[in-house]
Formats: structure tokens, sequence, C-alpha cells
């Protein structure tokens, strides 16, 4: 089919490539249900009938408003561009925050308490205040983002993808090599080098397939048990209708909000950063979408998610070109939240997580990384490329930290415990490592703008990205481990003393330019 075609030719809701975009997507979604469905029941503790009778079906009406949404504003902006070829925004969970508000917020509450519901409320109370700040955020996102540059975007976006999105599962997949890199070599054949399957049958479906009979034919053999029957016999109890119900959970959980805000206000900050990101590389792909509306979904899916029972906020997914890559348009979107919304209602995570295994999906995962990645360099001019590698750096540290947060909480201590001497002497430099990592995502795309505008030569626009970046250093918002007054002031001050030089060079490329006869700048 041709990219463009006749203005009065009707919108197509589903081509044959949102298969491959249905089962990518769909993947990558109900994998991350069953990780924070996991988290629920094994980190909290939570009862049975919570998890899959509130939590689950809140997340059932949660994330389909976003992907209805999202595949509504695809169909609209096909029409008014008379396009074939636009690819609806994903939606999902938000992988970061699946982690912190179980880790962050719900967890030293049960720790305290061991009340597990108060856990959940408290979750509940934390995901409203994120729901509300991204609505904020979409009234002041635009005009942030038509004052950054690509690079910065792009870049802190690939580090959020490389880090949090692909590391994890690329290590997972060397643990069972020889099930991972058949399902991977699928991906790869069938998403990068554009082969045909044999039948046509869509790549992301193929890999998962394939790479699930062989786990399941090794297990029968023995070699492994990566998948077990008596798993898939108990997935069944947990089957069933489950809908959500709104209840006064949420209110009871803000009795005590000014904690949450010490976490909340920056991670709705980020919400807002990487929706802001997203926009930007779905525009580098070809599909302009307004950054208001893409950010209100994912305020309201939020709000309305905690008030009938989700911790999880939702959030636009990283991802947008690779499922563009693979064929996906607007039905892929569709699907996607109609069929995590059966599968929320009718308990069947359990199930799934029985008969899938993981190391069939993560795959997907690792390829939305690469895309991600690639696209990061190849969507912004060549001289800017320090600049994307600059904005990748923050989200590395963050990742870094977290490995060696958890290998030493494994070992019964901490940094400070341990202290940051020791640390030192092993050539850890941690320290470093926890302030460059501290709001990671909108450090990042301070870095890569102050980079970009003195690549560009643009230094009074460098000078106001240092000054701004000193005011959230100062403040906690990045660089800092906690919001509070001078949370990182020698980060502020350094901020501070590079726009002072940026200001300087920028005065002195003024005065030399005016120094200059006309004749010889013509």
């Amino acid at each position: 089919m041709s990219a463009t075609r006749a203005a009065t030719e009707p919108v197509r809701w589903w081509v044959p490539g949102d298969w491959n975009g249905f089962f990518g997507l769909f993947t990558n979604v109900v994998l991350n249900v069953i990780v924070l469905t996991g988290l629920c029941l094994g980190v909290i503790k939570l009862p049975d009938d919570i998890v899959f009778g509130r939590i689950l079906p809140a997340l059932g009406i949660a994330l389909p408003i976003g992907n209805l949404y999202y595949a509504y504003l695809a169909f609209r902006l096909a029409k008014k561009d008379g396009r074939s070829d636009v690819t609806a925004m994903p939606y999902g969970p938000s992988v970061p925050h699946m982690f912190i508000v179980v880790f962050v917020i719900m967890l030293p509450v049960y720790l305290k308490t061991q009340n597990a519901v108060l856990a959940w409320q408290t979750g509940l109370a934390w995901a409203f205040i994120i729901g509300v700040i991204v609505l904020l955020g979409a009234f002041v996102g635009p005009t942030i983002r038509r004052l950054t540059p690509r690079a910065a975007m792009l870049g802190t976006l690939a580090g959020i993808s490389i880090a949090f999105i692909s590391m994890r599962p690329a290590f997972q997949m060397w643990e069972v090599p020889w099930i991972a890199f058949i399902s991977f070599g699928i991906v790869l054949i069938s998403w990068t080098a554009n082969v045909r399957l044999p039948g046509g049958v869509p790549g992301g479906l193929a890999a998962v397939i394939i790479g699930t009979v062989i786990a399941w034919i090794a297990a029968a053999l023995g070699w492994t048990d990566v998948v077990t029957g008596p798993q898939v016999v108990a997935s069944f109890a947990k089957f069933g209708l489950h809908l959500p119900l709104p209840s006064g959970d949420v209110v009871a959980g803000l009795a005590n909000i000014a904690p949450l805000l010490v976490t909340a206000i920056p991670l709705g900050i980020y919400n807002f950063t990487e929706g802001m990101n997203n926009v930007e590389s779905a525009a580098a792909a070809g599909d302009e979408y307004s950054l208001r509306n893409i950010l209100l979904a994912d305020g309201i899916g939020a709000v309305v998610g905690s008030i009938l029972g989700s911790p999880f906020p939702p959030a636009v997914y990283i991802g947008h070109p690779g499922w563009k890559a693979v064929g996906g348009r607007i039905g892929y979107s569709l699907a996607t939240g109609v069929v995590i919304a059966l599968v929320c209602f009718l308990g069947l995570t359990a199930l799934l997580l029985a008969v899938v295994p993981l190391v069939a999906i993560l795959p997907i995962l690792l390829y939305i990384g690469l895309v991600i990645g690639a696209q990061a360099f190849q969507a912004v001019p060549s001289k800017h490329a320090p600049a994307v590698v600059l904005a990748l750096i923050p989200n590395i540290a963050a990742w870094g930290q977290t490995q060696i947060d958890g290998a030493l909480n494994a070992a019964g201590t901490s940094a400070a415990q341990l202290g940051m001497g020791k640390l030192m002497g092993a050539g850890v430099v941690y320290r470093g490592m926890e302030l460059l990592g501290g709001g990671a995502v909108l450090a990042g795309l301070m870095l890569g703008a102050i980079a970009a505008f003195i690549i560009d030569r643009e230094f009074n626009k460098a000078a106001a990205y240092a000054w701004a970046a000193a005011i959230l250093s100062f403040f906690g918002f990045i660089h800092g481990v906690q919001l509070a007054w001078a949370a990182s002031p020698t980060v502020a001050l350094g901020y501070a003393l590079l726009g002072a030089i940026c200001l300087i060079v920028a005065w002195r490329e003024e005065q030399a330019a005016a120094a200059t006869p006309t004749s010889a700048r013509a």
C-alpha cells in the first residue's frame, strides 16, 4: 500500500502489521502486569483478593483508557494527514514507577506496620498525586518541548530504554541462552531485516510461541524448570470475573500525604518529561502528536486507576518507532487495551505467568532498547552525537546504583552502613553515581540540552539551561536523594559556574562579532 492515500479513502483500523505491533506491545505490557502482580504478592504480601480483585481490575480500566484514546488520536491524525502509515502511541504500566511504589512507598509502610492493606492505601495515594502532577504537566510540557533540543530529549529517552528496559532482560536472556537466542533471532530476522516468516506469521508471535514450545519440551525432558505443570494447575484457582469498584482507600492513604510528596513530585515531573520525550520520538518517526493530549491520558489513567484500586500509574511507553518499524498502525494499540482488560478482569495473569516462560518474552524488550537507542543518534544532527551520549549517562548511573544497592541489601548492609570510604577503596564511586543518577530523566535532559546548545554555539541558551539545572539541583529535583533546601549545593554551584562560563563566552562572541567589519562577515 502506498504511504499516501486519497483523502476520501477510509482509514483502516487494522492492517497486517498490527499483528506484529499487537503481539509485541501486548507481551510487553502483560509482562509488566505479571511482574507487578508478583511484587504485590511476594514483596508486600498483599492478599489475593486485593491483588486479583482490586489492583488488576483497576488496571483493566486504567490501561485501556490510554490505549483506546491513543488509537483514536492516531485515527484522527491519519484522517487529517491523509496517511496510512500513522502509528498509535504505546501505553502501559510505568516500569520505573512499578518498582518505586513497591520498594520506596509501600514496602517501608509494610515493614513498619506489618499492615499490607495500609501499605496498599499509601501506594494508591501516591499514584493519585502522580496523576495530578502529570495533568498539570500537560499544560507546561509543550513549552518545555519547544525550547529543548531533540538530542536532549531522545538521548535521555535512550538512556531509560537501554538501562531500565533492556539491560535486565539482556542479562536474564544470557542465563537461558539456548532458548532466548532462538526467540531473539526470530525477532531480529523479522523486525530488523524485514524477512517475511512462513505463512506471514508475525515475528513477535512466532518468537513467543517457539520459545514457549522449546521451554515446555525441555521441561518435559528434565532440562529446565522455567515452566512446570504444577504452576499451571495452581494458576486456575485465580480464574474468575473480577470487576473494578471505587472505594475510599485512596482517601485513607492521603491522610499522611506529606512524605509522599518527596518522591511523587519529582516522579510526576519524570512522567511528563518522559512523555514529552516519547512524543518527540514519535515526531522524529513521522507522527506528530499533541503532547497535551498524550499527557492528559497519562494523568487521567493514573487518577482513575488509583481511585479504583491500582497503585501503579500508567504511562505513554517508549517504543513508538519500534512498533512503527514492524508495521503497527492503529489497531495494535486498540487490541492491546481490550485484551489486557480481559486478562485483568478474568484473573488470567497467573495462567500466562505459568504457561509462557519469561525468557521467550525478554528478547522483545531488548529489541525495543536497540531501536530507541539507535533513533537517538539517527534522528538528530550528527554533530549532536556527544550531547546524546551525555544525556544517556545519568540513567546508566541510576541503573548502576540500583545494582550496587541490591547487592549490598542481599549482603545485609547498605552503602551508608558500609561507608563511602570503603566503597571508594574498592573502586566504587558510589557518591558520584548517586548524585549523577538522581532525577536521571530530567538530569539527562538538562545535560543533553546544555551540550547541544554549546555545540551549536548558542551559549546564552546553554547558560539558561545550566542555571535552570542549578535551581533543580539545589532543591533536589535532580542530582539529589530527596527534595530539600540545599539538597545538592555543590552540584548547584557547579551548574551555576558552568552557566557563568557560557555567558562569558557568549559575551565575547558578541564583542568579536561587533568588532568585525560588515564586509568581512559577509
